[in-house]
């Protein structure tokens, strides 16, 4: 078979989901980069922390924290969940909608952690968490909440819950809360409102 007709038949590559597409990416080089500089970019630039309230860059890292992971694990772990779940929900409520999303989600888990526990914040765990609540919330119809959303959100955020309670580790709890959260109140507010045709 030549190659010309060989191409035709082969399965073309979609673009099918930009948003989840390029976080992906971008957090992946970062990581690379965060390696390639002893972890010095990610300290500056990607995790967040309380600082003078003078320090522009602690406003900023208030966002990108979530582009940032401490290792191939972290990464992992975070990027498996949101490469499963982020392409439906993006085709679902449009690439603008869920990026405004993420960003919201990222800077009221940033403002918290600020305010609230001061502890060094990293990763993408609370745009998962609120990805995954958010996912369970499609079906929610008026007046009706689905069981399944019920049982997610009693796994989810009560195991993040008791975390916060009876341990002491360097996983911020309080953000996971917080994206879940934030899913429910995006998934309740767009299955209210209806989601315009327009991305």
């Amino acid at each position: 078979m030549k190659l010309p007709e060989l191409q035709k038949k082969l399965p073309k590559i979609e673009v099918n989901s930009p948003v989840i597409i390029w976080y992906t990416v971008i957090s992946f080089v970062i990581l690379l980069f965060g390696y390639a500089t002893d972890g010095t970019s990610t300290k500056g630039l990607f995790i967040c922390y309380k600082t003078s309230p003078k320090d522009i860059m602690m406003y900023i890292r208030m966002i990108t924290y979530v582009l940032g992971h401490a290792d191939i694990s972290h990464y992992m772990n975070n990027f498996f969940l949101i490469t499963l779940i982020g392409p439906m929900l993006e085709e679902k409520y449009g690439s603008k909608r869920l990026l405004s999303m993420m960003a919201i989600t990222a800077l009221v888990g940033g403002i918290a952690n600020v305010l609230v526990t001061n502890s060094g914040l990293l990763g993408a765990s609370g745009i998962a968490f609120m990805m995954i609540i958010l996912c369970s919330c499609t079906s929610v119809k008026s007046g009706k909440i689905p069981l399944t959303l019920m049982i997610v959100v009693v796994i989810y955020i009560g195991k993040e819950i008791i975390a916060g309670v009876t341990t002491m580790d360097n996983i911020s709890q309080l953000t996971h809360i917080l994206g879940g959260i934030c899913g429910i109140a995006f998934g309740l507010y767009y299955n209210e409102k209806g989601i315009p045709k327009s991305n």
